[in-house]
């Protein structure tokens, strides 16, 4: 299913979903050092980049694209985190860690919307998320799993 809202389409999956993609960003050569961005919402909190897919787009690739869109870095994708669902908004959301390798000085959100981004340690990163986004702290404690030794 797709429904258009001004300036993008918005894909839902079979069940109503809104489908989503999103990048834990971690330095290249520090996997400590996690990117938030501010929220377009609320300039005061910072989230996880990430947003709805295209048409005919797959989660690696909108995952990269909003990546790039929010945040203005690039790099490499990495392991699959998960698909993590929002009851109460009607998403989920497919999530990866990207290594981030490319940070432009200008980028989409940050002068379409003043949008910024910050480099956090871990807990740092953990506890604003906790704070305001309960889901995508989430989203970095299955990091801390993923990356933890066997």
């Amino acid at each position: 299913m797709v429904k258009d809202k001004p300036n993008s389409t918005r894909v839902y999956d079979d069940d109503g979903y809104r489908k989503r993609a999103a990048c834990v960003c971690v330095k290249e050569n520090d996997h400590n050092q996690i990117l938030l961005v501010s929220s377009s919402n609320e300039n005061s909190s910072w989230i996880v980049p990430g947003g709805g897919l295209e048409p005919n787009e797959e989660p690696p690739e909108a995952a990269v694209r909003e990546v790039m869109e929010e945040a203005g870095v690039s790099g490499r994708l990495g392991i699959f985190l998960g698909v993590f669902e929002n009851n109460e908004r009607k998403h989920r959301t497919t999530v990866y860690i990207l290594h981030v390798t490319n940070e432009l000085s200008e980028w989409d959100d940050s002068k379409t919307i003043g949008r910024r981004r910050r480099w956090f340690q871990y807990e740092e990163a953990l506890a604003h998320l906790t704070a305001h986004k309960p889901l995508m702290a989430q989203w970095l404690l299955n990091k801390a799993k993923a990356e933890a030794p066997r």
